[in-house]
């Protein structure tokens, strides 16, 4: 039998990015072109990836890559609404976790192995996202951060 210290030494090992979640670093990050803000832990994303394809923003990594986040304004030149707009995208199917209002939608769900999640709040002329990637195992741990940065999300 393992030991209880053990075990939660161990479970912090295996994500370490996210052990001392009350010692996190939050900054606000900024789309100069449209203004569209969100609050990155920037002690979790270490790693300036360059900007997104498809969109103008920044991607970040975690700095043993196992999570990213991107941070990105997508053209949206009809003005659809969300539904609309990820219905055009057409997002994969078994989809997990669904919200659509006439805000933003929230999606989420797995694939590989990997949890991933895409929120898009809805500006005149583009859809402000955030879309993070981290691995299904450790879900749990992962939810705080990307409730925040999610709720963070602003254009």
């Amino acid at each position: 039998m393992v030991a209880p210290r053990l075990l939660v030494a161990l479970v912090f090992c295996l994500v370490p990015a996210l052990a001392s979640a009350a010692n996190t670093e939050w900054r606000k990050y900024v789309i100069p072109s449209t203004g569209t803000n969100v609050d990155i832990p920037v002690t979790i994303f270490t790693e300036d990836a360059g900007p997104p394809e498809g969109g103008t923003g920044r991607r970040f990594f975690t700095k043993d890559h196992r999570a990213n986040l991107t941070v990105q304004s997508v053209r949206n030149p009809e003005n659809d609404s969300p539904a609309t707009f990820l219905a055009k995208k057409r997002p994969p199917a078994g989809i997990q976790y669904k919200r659509v209002t006439p805000r933003f939608f929230a999606v989420s769900s797995i694939r590989n192995d990997r949890v991933w999640y895409n929120r898009c709040n809805r500006a005149n002329g583009s859809m402000n996202c955030v879309l993070i990637n981290y691995p299904a195992s450790e879900e749990r741990q992962w939810d705080a951060v990307v409730t925040r940065i999610s709720l963070s999300l602003a254009n």
